[in-house]
C-alpha cells in the first residue's frame, strides 16, 4: 500500500511489482491528478477566506443619519433597521425606561422641579458613556426625539416633541397640572460617528410639589369615547408573545377619517402599572378605514396603561384604556 498520493510506486507494463532494490520507482498518473485537485480546492478554500478577511462586505451601519421614509413603529420598540441601517435596542426585549441610564447613554435634566399648573421648560441632555452631549439623532416617526410625560399613577399623559440647541440641549414647554411624581420619558434613536444607530428610552423622575392622592386605574375596558370619537380594541395581548391590536375610531356610527400622525394612522403607548415600564409596540399598515393595528409584546402579566394618539380634522386626541393581562 502506498504511504501517501505523492510517493507512490507505480506498476511496470506486464502489471507486477518490481521485486528487489534496483526497480524503477515512478508516481501513478490517477493518483497524481487526484492530489492536484485536492490541493487546488483547497488553496482556493485558503485564497477565499484571506481575501474574505481582507474585503468584508459592506455593512448596514454605514447609513446616513435620517431613518427610513415612512417609518412605521412606535416609540420604544427593539431592534430593526432604519433605511438600511443597523440598529440596536439599548433597552433589551423587556419593558424600557426604567432607568435613567441605560446602554451607554445618559438622560441629563438640568432641573426636575415644577411648580403645580405653572408654564415651565423642561431642558435636558443626552450624554453618551463619555459624559458627552449627543447631538446626532435619527429621525424616528417624523421627529428625532419623543418626550413622554406620566404622573406616577398613569394620569396627566402628554406627548411632546422638544427641540434640540446646537449643544445637545433639548427644550420643551412643559406643564404639570397636578401635584405629586411624575415620569418623563425620552425616546431617541442616537447615531454614533460611523452611522451606527442604538434605539434608546430612558425614564426620569420630575416632581411637582404638593399633597399626592393617587388615583385608582380605571377598570378594565375595550372601548372608550373621546371628543365625540368612539374608540374600540380587538386582540389579547399575552405574555412573551406578540399579538395584533386592532383598533377602530368611529363617528356617529362611521368610519372615522383617520389622518397620518407621526408617520402612521396611530401611535400607541403602554405603560406599565407599577415599575411603569414602557413597552414595546409596532404599528402596522391600515387595513380599513378607521381603523389601525398594532403588534403588541407584554412582559409579563399585570395591569397596564395604554394611550392612542390618533389624528382627525386636524386635531390629535388620546384614548385611554386599562389593559388586564394574566
Amino acid at each position: 500500500m502506498p504511504e501517501s498520493p505523492s510517493a507512490v510506486v507505480e506498476s511496470p507494463p506486464g502489471g507486477d511489482l518490481p521485486a528487489g532494490p534496483g526497480a524503477p520507482v515512478g508516481v501513478d498518473r490517477g493518483t497524481l491528478r487526484l492530489a492536484l485537485v485536492v490541493g487546488g480546492l483547497v488553496l482556493a478554500v485558503l485564497l477565499g477566506f484571506g481575501l474574505g478577511r481582507l474585503n468584508p462586505p459592506p455593512t448596514a451601519a454605514s447609513g446616513g443619519v435620517p431613518a427610513a421614509a415612512g417609518h412605521t413603529h412606535a416609540p420604544g420598540t427593539g431592534a430593526h433597521s432604519h433605511g438600511g441601517a443597523d440598529v440596536t435596542q439599548a433597552d433589551g426585549a423587556d419593558a424600557a425606561g426604567l432607568s435613567i441610564s441605560s446602554g451607554g447613554f445618559t438622560m441629563a435634566p438640568s432641573a426636575v422641579d415644577f411648580a403645580v399648573g405653572r408654564a415651565g421648560e423642561l431642558r435636558f441632555r443626552i450624554r453618551d458613556e463619555r459624559r458627552r452631549p449627543v447631538t446626532r439623532f435619527a429621525v424616528v416617526h417624523d421627529k428625532p426625539m419623543h418626550l413622554i410625560v406620566v404622573r406616577r399613577d398613569l394620569t396627566g399623559y402628554q406627548h411632546l416633541h422638544p427641540t434640540m440647541a446646537a449643544d445637545g440641549t433639548w427644550s420643551v414647554p412643559l406643564t404639570l397640572p397636578q401635584s405629586g411624581v411624575w415620569r418623563a420619558y425620552a425616546d431617541f434613536t442616537a447615531v454614533a460617528d460611523d452611522g451606527r444607530q442604538t434605539a434608546v428610552t430612558l425614564g426620569a423622575d420630575l416632581a411637582a410639589a404638593g399633597p399626592y392622592a393617587p388615583r385608582p386605574l380605571p377598570a378594565p375596558a375595550t372601548s372608550t369615547t373621546v371628543d365625540g370619537f368612539t374608540v374600540g380594541y380587538q386582540g389579547t395581548p399575552k405574555p412573551g408573545d406578540t399579538v395584533p391590536v386592532r383598533f377602530t375610531v368611529t363617528a356617529g356610527g362611521a368610519p372615522a377619517p383617520l389622518e397620518r400622525y407621526l408617520g402612521a394612522y396611530g401611535h400607541l403607548v403602554a405603560l406599565r402599572e407599577g415599575d411603569l415600564g414602557y413597552l414595546h409596540v409596532h404599528p402596522g399598515p391600515q387595513a380599513e378605514p378607521g381603523t389601525v393595528t398594532f403588534w403588541t409584546t407584554v412582559p409579563g402579566p399585570g395591569r397596564y396603561r395604554i394611550f392612542l394618539d390618533f389624528k382627525v380634522g386636524g386635531v390629535v386626541r388620546t384614548a385611554e384604556f386599562t389593559l388586564a393581562v394574566d
